[in-house]
């Protein structure tokens, strides 16, 4: 490892902002100057560049990722008793918007190499509750949406894409979030596609379920004064929308640099079997919000430890599965065998993943990890 140290981030925000500042501001200025903060014209715009991206007809932005998960689940008519299969290999937002709703979230093991829900293990779960399955596109590998929609459509069941850490990235050559019944959005700043706040969307290609999801979030009203059902208040406001949709402009190549990073840490680890490096489906294309290896888990939190000393930022999603946690192992929950799940949270390790990764910064990450887990590499 080279004795020189370079600044590294985890996600570097800073750098990125500076060169789309004018953009930026050009838009932001001119949110202030209309003074329409909240879904103004931009917002509008917003939302209908980004259903070109994704090549879908209905896109409504809300307050955040977890607001659009119960969004999509409340337009579908989820709620009390009914079931909703995920993942436990996720943040928490995916499940705790169906126990918000007094649903069950149930958890299926994962495929090892994509860490995604695998199919073949949904099915066993199914009940005369079940209601939706919820794959999560994590780390921007997507799921393997064929035989999960073939589960889906055999049971009469929804698809809500959980598409927080995916956008941009392909399944057989359609966009992620476009695939299901619906799909979710999280404009979270560290995310892909993120703004300077919070914020988030729906979307579907149905307009009746497009139009059912504008109702919940806004209170469960169409017209001001005349609620129609309850809801909630989810807004994606008009200064978030001004940066998405600069930001939008550059996606593809935000997402080329995370390949090019990708490829570049593949190279410098490929000759150290210790590691397990993303996995890449020849089906999908990987967006890499993270990137995120397999190592020893009796090795995970010494590595851990020696970046720390290198002054090397990482990050362990998700150290504890969701079935692990306190909030449900008192119940609120149910499983089958998480084998894998298990596994995947005692070996995996993330690190840095931006658009703005050097190659000297690449090397220095790259020749830590190497170096502290050389004795194991044999």
């Amino acid at each position: 490892m080279s004795s020189s140290r370079p600044a590294i981030q985890m996600v570097d925000l800073r750098t990125q902002y500076l060169a789309i500042k004018d953009e930026v501001d050009a838009e932001i200025a001119d949110v202030l100057d209309t003074s329409a903060f909240i879904r103004g014209p931009i917002v509008g715009e917003f939302e209908c560049s980004l259903a070109g991206y994704l090549d879908i007809p209905y896109i409504h932005g809300v307050a955040n990722g977890t607001d659009a998960l119960q969004v999509a689940m409340m337009a579908l008519g989820i709620g009390p008793g009914d079931e909703v299969i995920t993942s436990a290999f996720t943040f928490i937002a995916t499940a705790e918007a169906a126990a918000l709703l007094g649903a069950v979230p149930v958890f299926a093991d994962i495929d090892p190499r994509t860490f995604n829900l695998d199919p073949s293990r949904i099915e066993e779960l199914i009940t005369d509750r079940t209601k939706a399955i919820v794959p999560v596109h994590i780390f921007g590998q997507p799921a393997d949406m064929d035989p999960i929609l073939a589960i889906a459509e055999k049971h009469g069941l929804a698809v809500i894409e959980d598409n927080a850490q995916g956008v941009g990235s392909t399944y057989k050559g359609r966009k992620t979030g476009a695939l299901g019944t619906c799909g979710t959005l999280s404009f979270f700043p560290s995310k892909n596609l993120g703004c300077y706040g919070d914020g988030g969307a729906v979307m579907t290609g149905s307009e009746e379920l497009y139009q059912r999801m504008k109702l919940v979030a806004n209170h469960g009203s169409a017209r001001k004064y005349h609620n129609e059902v309850v809801g909630i208040n989810s807004r994606l406001d008009a200064m978030q929308a001004a940066v998405l949709k600069v930001k939008l402009k550059h996606l593809d190549a935000y997402i080329s640099a995370r390949v090019a990073a990708a490829d570049g840490y593949d190279a410098l680890f490929a000759d150290n079997p210790a590691i397990v490096t993303p996995y890449r489906d020849a089906d999908c294309t990987h967006v890499f919000h993270q990137y995120t290896l397999r190592v020893p888990a009796d090795r995970r939190d010494g590595l851990s430890d020696h970046l720390k000393a290198a002054g090397i930022p990482h990050a362990v999603y998700y150290p504890v599965p969701l079935h692990r946690l306190p909030v449900f192992t008192d119940g609120g929950a149910r499983w089958g065998s998480l084998d894998e799940t298990d596994r995947a949270a005692a070996e995996v390790i993330s690190l840095p993943m931006h658009t703005e990764l050097t190659e000297d910064q690449l090397d220095y990450v790259a020749g830590a990890v190497n170096e502290f887990l050389a004795e194991v590499a044999v």
